[in-house]
């Protein structure tokens, strides 16, 4: 398999976590998943931009997503099994690592909406490459593509967002 070949196969691998990390913007709202509870320091747990609704959502379109891309390329996955299972663990941790991240711009004092570099950009992708691992890793070259170029899809895909009015923020 060539470089370009290897580098399409790990975005279209890693597309259920982008998807689920992108449309709780869409789908979310409603109730906070902290329920306006507060750590020990006295500050939110994640605040009010997570949301059950949104987690749920982003999970749910994460996964179809990957249902979706197994019709399109079955011999990727193997099985349809597999490909729900893989969707929903790249879903479900990019999710996971979003609240993660959350959880500790909280912690630093840092507001609903504020840039974390390298956090905002990297933290769902660590947290849903590492769930999906057992299933079916990416090659370490692969890996280190994702890595590189997830912060340059994610800045421009919140920028998309921010000009068609679902963000309040750019970033």
């Amino acid at each position: 398999m060539g470089w370009l070949s290897s580098l399409l196969w790990a975005f279209w691998y890693i597309l259920p976590a982008y998807v689920a990390n992108g449309s709780p913007v869409l789908v979310g709202g409603g109730k906070p998943i902290d329920g306006g509870r507060k750590w020990r320091d006295g500050k939110r747990l994640l605040g009010d931009g997570k949301t059950w609704r949104g987690f749920f959502g982003g999970v749910a379109f994460g996964t179809v997503t990957g249902v979706v891309q197994y019709f399109i390329t079955p011999g990727f996955y193997g099985n349809l099994r597999t490909a729900v299972l893989l969707a929903f663990l790249l879903s479900f941790g990019a999710l996971l690592g979003d609240l993660i991240g959350s959880f500790l711009k909280r912690r630093a004092n840092l507001p609903r909406g504020a840039p974390a570099i390298g956090l905002d950009q990297l933290g769902f992708l660590l947290a849903a490459l590492t769930l999906a691992y057992p299933v079916k890793p990416l090659t370490s070259s692969q890996q280190l593509a994702v890595l590189i170029l997830t912060p340059f899809i994610h800045w421009g895909a919140n920028y998309f967002a921010y000009k068609m009015g679902w963000k309040s923020v750019p970033w």
